[in-house]
């Protein structure tokens, strides 16, 4: 692989390799590196220590080198880590392009040498090529050096990445879930267009839409494009409607869009950094960032460190140009002649005096991931070549084999940090939660307020130590939503052709809750029993309907049937004082008791259907009614007989009665009434009456009511009390004309018409009545058909019982008063 990677440098066939190794052999010459010292094995590094090619050096990645450079020092005095072994390093500039970056990359594969040997098929580059290297801390070019080292086999590790073939950038999750952590919905997102910029926004962009965050905007911008482009970016932010901003930018790429945006600065905007730029120091000039916040790897103290940086004198730094440059760009003088025009350096210079960022051990962040980093590939390396007592500086391996070793390695460095990586290769994200405030001086500073840790539970990642600084200098969360979050009782219902998170709260419908403020699509349906509250976001217990004992049409209808029952009794008591009456004998006195015993019955039969219905009033109100108005039709069809017989005893030679007398009578009230008992007792054996919870005729109230069971068993009992209705009221019918003063066919035909017409109009009113309005139809019903036969038929006896005494006699009954003259 390597050779192929090196052919299509050189522009040669293996084939052309092999007849003319002269051929095989570089374009260019190589560029020496920029730091260099041999070793057993030889790590790789790229550093931006150039933005371009010549601009001023960047002190803060001279400080990286240097840390790399430290920990090659430290592991090589160590005798439990690579022991006989020493670590060389070649470090290269890229200038923080790309071009520049890639040539690096292929010059640490290909090695030094010119030419190569065709002894070994050109199978393998020279000895210089590296196992391993700590990549470029910029990421653009460390995701185009990962696509070229991929090729080679050779691992990259850098801000905490062990990386072959792809890089991600590992903030883009947990700034997802920062701004869903802070309840913002509705943000705006600038990148910077290159491979950081581009990958880490695809990354966040995909991970806020599984955290339900909507992006009003997503723009690009790099340094090098149309200032038109850069305008209308500023353009697009100080027009948005959302209040954070996310920005995936190259430090440089920030810097000119605050300098666009300070020109006509937009409302305060609550900034939300990755760890690009969030601690760049040279951006603290910018206020309209104040209160921003972002993710930091965390600070971290390297023993020795500092010391081993302002261990560099004057004859040291002319060892390397970088040194050289440092020197005299932080003395603003020339070592040996080396700046012309600049004052020569007199060696009063001190170091320690220097307030540069290569000195600032204050924020060791990124430099700990470097010091780290080579930590990295020495375990590995160490665990290629050593055993348990010593290690092997004469033996091959492969940089593949440093990768899978690497993804292996689990130690705790010498200032306590611990080190390991995933199958990916990537190790657990912990980061420093960074927000600008204002200190008391008015200056803006980086102050650390929590931590985040990707391995604590979902829900639990940050921890925080200090009040956070806001936009505005506010201490309140600031709001950025596109629709503020529905109240409870409403759902939302998404604004066509926008955004989820822009929405309209529509109240829950009929039935439907919702409990919580918040983003809810749907509203949740109440249990069967529940009905929700006015404002729709509690269930409540749905109101019982029965007619109970004090509702108002309860206590009317035992009004009357108390009344009925008392006046049947005082009855009683009249028929009973007046027994020996004409009146009273003349109508079947035995029948007429039983009667109105049966009438007191019915009225109080009516009590058992107010109350709450339980299992046995559910089968003691239809039963009791169904038999005591069978009792009581049975003795009216009894009293219908007795009149026809009557009357066919007086024709001559007729006998009639003798096949109907009292026994006759009784048996017969007995036999109708035993055949509804019978018909009652197979309905509760077979399916009786229950008590239910109708849940479907209202829907905002339970109705308590007594199930029928048997539906036939019902109708068969209402049915029976019919046909002994039916048939009474045509025998009546046909005896109302016999010829007789009193004949009482006539009042029983009147009252059998009456008890046909109501429970006629019960049933069509039984089945279409809501709730209690059906048990008080019934009851009506019993009501008005017991008083219709108690009137009918009882009602004139006791008048003239009580006030005509002077009919009650038995010439009057026979028509042979003579009528009075006029």
């Amino acid at each position: 692989m390597i050779f192929v990677s090196m052919l299509w440098i050189t522009g040669h066939s293996p084939t052309a390799c092999k007849a003319d190794p002269v051929n095989c052999r570089l374009w260019a010459e190589p560029r020496l590196p920029d730091l260099y010292i041999d070793g057993d094995f030889v790590i790789g590094g790229i550093f931006s220590m150039h933005y371009y090619m010549r601009s001023d050096m960047s002190f803060r990645e001279l400080r990286f080198v240097r840390a790399m450079e430290f920990a090659i020092h430290e592991i090589n005095n160590r005798t439990d880590l690579l022991p006989g072994i020493t670590l060389g390093y070649q470090i290269h500039d890229s200038c923080a392009e790309v071009p520049m970056t890639i040539k690096a990359a292929f010059q640490l594969a290909n090695g030094m040498e010119p030419f190569f040997n065709d002894t070994d098929s050109c199978s393998k580059s020279a000895a210089a090529a590296v196992p391993a290297l700590v990549g470029e801390t910029a990421s653009t070019p460390s995701m185009s050096m990962a696509r070229i080292l991929g090729l080679f086999g050779i691992p990259q590790v850098i801000k905490s990445l062990t990386k072959l073939y792809n890089i991600k950038v590992p903030t883009s999750a947990a700034l997802a879930r920062m701004v869903k952590h802070f309840g913002w919905t509705w943000i705006g997102a600038v990148r910077s267009d290159s491979d950081y910029g581009n990958n880490g926004m695809a990354s966040f962009l995909k991970a806020a839409q599984q955290e339900g965050i909507c992006v009003e905007y997503s723009e690009s911008y790099y340094r090098t494009q149309p200032r038109s482009k850069l305008e209308r970016v500023a353009n697009v932010i100080r027009t948005s409607t959302a209040r954070v901003i996310v920005a995936f930018l190259a430090s440089g790429d920030l810097r000119f869009l605050l300098e666009e945006l300070a020109k006509q600065p937009p409302p305060p905007m609550q900034w939300i950094g990755s760890e690009s730029w969030i601690i760049e120091t040279e951006l603290l000039r910018f206020n309209m960032c104040a209160g921003a916040i972002g993710f930091g790897i965390p600070r971290s103290v390297i023993p020795g460190f500092r010391e081993f940086l302002l261990d560099l004198s004057p004859a040291q730094a002319l060892k390397s140009p970088l040194l050289t440059e440092f020197w005299e760009s932080s003395f603003s003088c020339s070592l040996k002649g080396s700046s012309e025009g600049a004052r020569e350096c007199d060696g009063s210079e001190d170091i320690r005096a220097l307030q540069n960022p290569y000195t600032d051990t204050s924020q060791l962040r990124a430099t700990n991931l470097v010091y780290k980093a080579t930590y990295a590939i020495a375990h590995a390396i160490h665990g290629v070549i050593c055993n348990d007592t010593q290690c092997d500086k004469s033996a091959k391996f492969t940089p593949w084999q440093i990768f899978q070793e690497l993804k292996r390695v689990n130690f705790t460095t010498k200032n306590g940090y611990q080190v390991s990586f995933d199958s990916s290769g990537d190790p657990v994200a912990i980061y420093e939660l960074i927000n600008w405030q204002f200190m008391k001086d008015g200056s803006l500073d980086f102050v650390a307020v929590g931590h985040y840790d990707a391995s604590r539970p979902r829900g639990q990642e940050f921890s925080m130590s200090r009040a956070i600084s806001w936009m505005g200098r506010q201490t309140e969360v600031p709001r950025s939503v596109c629709s503020e979050s529905c109240p409870a009782g409403t759902r939302k219902a998404v604004q066509k052709g926008k955004p989820v998170c822009c929405f309209d709260c529509i109240q829950c419908a009929e039935g439907e809750i919702s409990n919580k403020t918040g983003y809810s699509l749907n509203c949740v349906p109440c249990p069967p029993e529940f009905w929700p509250n006015t404002q729709r976001d509690s269930c409540l217990p749905k109101p019982v309907e029965f007619l109970s004992w004090d509702d108002t049409l309860s206590i009317i209808l035992i009004v009357f049937s108390i009344s009925g029952a008392f006046i049947a009794v005082c009855v009683t008591a009249v028929f009973y004082k007046h027994r020996t009456s004409p009146i009273v004998r003349a109508n079947n006195s035995e029948l007429s008791f039983l009667l109105l015993f049966s009438l007191t019955l019915c009225f109080l039969c009516s009590l058992t259907f107010i109350g709450q219905p339980s299992e046995w009033s559910c089968m003691l109100r239809h039963i009791a009614f169904g038999i005591t108005f069978v009792l009581c039709i049975s003795c009216v069809l009894g009293k219908t007989i007795v009149v026809l017989m009557a009357f066919r005893a007086t024709l001559p030679g007729s006998n009639a009665m003798k096949w109907f007398g009292p026994p006759q009578q009784r048996l017969s009230v007995l036999t109708f009434t035993l055949i509804q008992v019978l018909i009652c007792v197979i309905w509760l054996t077979t399916s009786p009456p229950f008590p239910f919870k109708n849940l479907k005729h209202y829907k905002e109230r339970i109705i308590l009511e007594c199930g029928l069971g048997s539906a036939i068993g019902f109708w068969a009992v209402l049915g029976y009390i019919g046909f002994l209705a039916l048939v009474c009221f045509i025998l009546a019918f046909l005896a109302r004309k016999l010829p007789d003063n009193f004949n009482e066919a006539k009042f029983i035909t009147f009252s059998m018409l009456i008890f046909c017409a109501v429970w006629i109009t019960f049933i069509p009113s039984y089945v279409s009545s809501p709730g209690k309005f059906t048990v008080a139809v019934e009851v009506f019903a019993i009501l008005a058909s017991s008083f219709s036969l108690f009137i009918c038929i009882f009602a004139p006896k006791c008048f003239v019982i009580v006030f005509r005494p002077e009919q009650n006699t038995k010439k009057h009954l026979m028509g042979k008063v003579p009528s009075k003259a006029p």
